[in-house]
């Protein structure tokens, strides 16, 4: 073996040209290639950095008649889970929220969670300093305590070891600090503040499910067995209930699919590579079977060869990956990827690297290595041999670039898809103009304002006053901030309308200021707004969204007509106003249709987190200082934080797709790219093979123009018989990304049909240098040579 490997070090390096364009090949797949382990080791692969963290599950409530597939839990459901659930160790219940830290005289809000006291225990987490929630914290009345993160600790209080055991303001009310958990702990995502769930989610209404619940599942207890037990308590509290993991498999099995393809293709290219080179060293390989070399030992002499080419490209590879994670790093912001998720090129992924470069060197090897070393002895020793033309050679050359052409098909026509699906978001609108909007959130700490009449007197105030700033035209207040998220929800019952059992149909909830459409830049389909004075005061009326006129009365006049939520306890009916278009109150990159909502005045929906949408009559970023500064005169206490223009909060909805649509876009082109020179080297190869024949043809007659067409009709065959194996590939694949895709069907016939004609004509401009070489030979030299 040592004997091979040295050989093969002096035969590749003899033959630069052709090593250094084989391990320009591998490298791009292989870097590729150990990319995208990285991340999907980071994500599926990798352990999660708790103890045992294999019996850790996460639960949710269904509801299949209101279409809620991940539900949360209320205080009670929680609470009957402790007292009857067997198959768990511990159950801990996680309310998503975010808190104000106001001492200072820096009010900051911070993402965080009230979490049960049994959480960190279970993710066998202790703190770097102090301690976790007891018992006694995590109960109605309990003196409040926090946990703060190693980030909070450092940043806001210089990392002051006397911290524990102090008091700080924590929404406006003073919180015993009991503990700072270790360095990069965020759970659950990216979470810096915890305060124990009783002081946020306790509630006896079970209508009230804020709760994400996660559990360890006792020894020996198997997640089947957990499901079982699941659905009985579920049927006791008539709830459905489902262990569901949060699945971004698609995803990455959709990007490792792509980089193999390319990786694939690489092979195929190195392969007829190797091809042309095994067949320039018949004469050699036929001496040495002439001298007792067995076909074994020929055989294993080439793998030995293409193997180190292959792990040759692992330098070039692994710096390839590392510019990928680099820019991949680059188009994320830390709050879009969980905290836990980590990538990176150790040596986990250097090991992944070694194991693909000998496996591709095999895989490219493999073909050329079994040709070569079946070979007629008697031919190849005849002066002036032409063996290296044999059909079985020219059918496997064939064959390999028929490959990449089908392959770069599938992975065009992907790429084609995903960009088209980003294009399309970037033309999404959420049914308004993003351009002239502002927004931000401030929070009223409920220990300074403790009813709703409170909250809305300071929302007027701060309305009031950004109104007045020079070049706000329009403002309104709103717990919903469009595109951001907010607002409510709730059960009605329509007037005139029997209400079944189970039939609870739930609509958008959501109080607003006047000015609401007016400063998205909207008018009303129909009927009338509410009057400033009407928007801050608790009078029962609404203006609903088309969705819901057209849901509940499809066929008659919406105005004037009543409703009311089914679990309010003074059974007010709201009547309806006027009816507004319908906008996106969330995500864009989602083709369901808007739910139906209802929007009330401003004190229905006076909550503590309170957002404001302002229409500027310039650019959008300048009224942002002028507007914070308002808000500090209104009350220096609260703080404001999430401030967005609106076009940025807008593209940070669909930056997935933004990421599918360049990485996929950036592979369509390497693998068009190798492809291309495939065909381009397969072509340049057969000329330099057919040189006697095309002389021949020239000295008969044949015109430049009819060689021309030969050659260029050989390459436009291959690519076709390529295009059309390619379709079916791509026909059955795309299907498995339809969920990933926005308003373009995973079939689309421009995508398909675009990418054919398109890749064609590559492989014709490929094969239009070899052609024009074939045009140009001399048919006396060519004649006299042979």
């Amino acid at each position: 073996m040592f004997q091979d490997i040295r050989f093969g070090v002096r035969t590749i390096l003899k033959n630069k040209g052709i090593t250094a364009i084989a391990v320009l090949c591998l490298a791009i797949g292989i870097g590729l290639n150990t990319m995208m382990f990285s991340v999907v080791d980071g994500v599926l692969i990798q352990s999660l950095p708790y103890r045992d963290a294999g019996r850790l599950v996460q639960f949710h409530t269904t509801n299949q008649h209101s279409g809620i597939r991940f539900g949360a839990l209320s205080w009670l459901d929680l609470k009957e889970w402790r007292e009857r659930a067997t198959s768990f160790e511990a159950i801990a219940g996680v309310q998503y929220r975010s808190f104000t830290i106001g001492d200072q005289n820096d009010p900051q809000r911070y993402s965080g969670a009230a979490i049960g006291y049994e959480l960190f225990p279970m993710l066998g987490v202790d703190p770097q300093l102090g301690r976790t929630f007891s018992a006694d914290d995590d109960r109605p009345g309990a003196e409040p305590v926090v946990l703060l993160s190693d980030v909070v600790w450092q940043q806001r209080y210089h990392g002051d070891r006397s911290i524990v055991g102090r008091a700080i303001l924590v929404n406006s009310r003073p919180h015993t600090v009991v503990g700072v958990m270790p360095p990069e702990f965020e759970f659950p995502q990216n979470q810096q503040v915890w305060l124990p769930l009783a002081e946020y989610a306790y509630s006896t209404k079970r209508g009230e499910r804020s709760i994400v619940s996660f559990a360890r599942l006792k020894t020996g207890v198997t997640l089947a067995r957990a499901q079982q037990e699941a659905d009985t308590i579920a049927q006791q509290l008539a709830r459905t209930y489902a262990f569901v993991p949060e699945d971004v498999r698609t995803v990455l099995a959709a990007m490792m699919g792509a980089v193999t393809l390319i990786l694939l293709i690489a092979c195929f290219n190195v392969a007829n590579l190797m091809l042309a080179r095994a067949s320039a060293r018949m004469r050699e390989i036929s001496i040495r079977t002439a001298l007792g070399a067995g076909r074994a030992r020929i055989l294993r002499q080439l793998l030995t060869e293409s193997v180190l080419i292959g792990l040759a490209s692992i330098p070039l590879g692994m710096a390839l990956a590392w510019v990928s994670i680099q820019l991949l790093n680059a188009s994320m912001s830390r709050d879009q990827v969980p905290y836990y998720i980590h990538w990176a090129l150790d040596t986990r992924a250097l090991a992944y690297a070694v194991v693909v470069a000998a496996l591709t060197g095999v895989v490219f090897g493999l073909a050329p290595a079994l040709q070569a070393s079946r070979i007629d002895l008697q031919d190849a020793l005849k002066e002036g041999g032409r063996g290296t033309s044999g059909g079985g050679r020219a059918w496997l050359r064939n064959a390999l670039v028929v490959a990449e052409m089908a392959l770069s098909l599938v992975l065009l026509v992907g790429a084609s898809l995903f960009i088209r699906s980003f294009l399309n978001l970037q033309q999404a609108s959420g049914g308004f103009s993003t351009a002239p909007l502002m927004t931000m959130r401030f929070y009223m700490p409920p220990e300074q304002y403790k009813d709703e009449e409170a909250r809305t007197r300071r929302v007027e105030d701060i309305v009031r006053r950004i109104g007045s700033v020079p070049g706000v035209q329009a403002v309104f207040s709103s717990n919903l901030v469009p595109l951001g998220g907010g607002g409510g929800a709730t059960s009605i019952a329509v007037e005139g309308r029997p209400l079944e059992q189970g039939d609870q149909p739930i609509v958008g909830f959501t109080g607003v200021t006047s000015q609401m459409l007016p400063t998205l830049g909207l008018s009303l389909l129909r009927g009338r707004d509410f009057t400033a004075s009407e928007a801050l005061a608790r009078r029962p009326l609404a203006v609903i969204n088309q969705a819901m006129a057209k849901k509940y009365w499809p066929n008659d006049d919406p105005i004037g007509r009543r409703f009311r939520r089914i679990d309010d306890p003074n059974g007010e009916w709201f009547t309806i106003i006027g009816i507004a278009p319908d906008i996106r109150h969330s995500q864009l990159n989602t083709t369901e249709p808007i739910d139906p909502c209802a929007y009330v005045p401003f004190p229905y929906g006076a909550f503590p987190n309170t957002g404001l949408t302002i229409r500027a009559a310039g650019d959008p970023t300048l009224v942002s200082a002028p507007v914070r500064e308002q808000i500090r005169a209104s009350d220096p206490s609260l703080a404001v934080f999430q401030t967005y223009a609106m076009e940025e909060l807008r593209r940070r909805g669909y930056w997935q797709d933004r990421l599918f649509g360049w990485m996929f876009g950036i592979w369509g082109v390497i693998a068009l790219l190798l492809a291309a020179v495939g065909v381009y080297g397969v072509l340049s190869y057969s000329v330099a093979q057919r040189t006697q024949e095309i002389g021949v043809r020239v000295a008969l007659g044949a015109a430049r123009r009819d060689v021309l067409a030969l050659v260029l009709s050989y390459g436009s065959k291959l690519a076709i018989v390529g295009v059309v194996l390619g379709l079916a590939g791509a026909f059955l694949i795309t299907r498995f990304i339809k969920t990933l895709l926005y308003n373009v069907s995973a079939t689309d016939p421009v995508s398909f049909a675009g990418v054919s004609l398109f890749l064609i004509l590559v492989a014709i401009l490929a094969s239009y240098v070899p052609a024009r070489r074939a045009t140009a030979v001399d048919p006396l030299t060519a004649l006299r040579a042979e």
